[in-house]
């Protein structure tokens, strides 16, 4: 498993944002971490985040402690990692509760 520091990708598992990716641009505390989409990019807003509601990936961003929106935005804009980080994970929960309600209409 990829750990909690700064620059590593990773997806929002709860709230409004669920399933998007974002990048985390400082860590606060071992609870919380500072995350930023960009919004341009991801839609996530920059935000304190518990690390409980982050699932990271194996991904990474190079980008220094307390970076702005627009350094992370060139950092991850370039190549494939900005398909990358457009692509939405549906979260596991709202799959399986998809896959119930389907069973129990037919």
């Amino acid at each position: 498993m990829a750990s909690i520091e700064v620059g590593r990708v990773c997806v929002k598992t709860l709230g409004r944002e669920a399933g998007l990716k974002c990048v985390i641009v400082d860590v606060i505390d071992k609870n919380f971490v500072l995350v930023t989409g960009p919004p341009k990019l991801t839609g996530v807003k920059r935000r304190r985040t518990n690390v409980k509601h982050l699932e990271p990936t194996s991904e990474s961003v190079d980008v220094k402690k307390g970076a702005t929106d627009e350094e992370v935005m060139k950092a991850a804009g370039r190549g494939k990692r900005a398909e990358f980080m457009k692509t939405t994970v549906l979260p596991e929960q709202s799959i399986t509760t998809t896959e119930s309600t389907e069973k129990s209409i037919d």
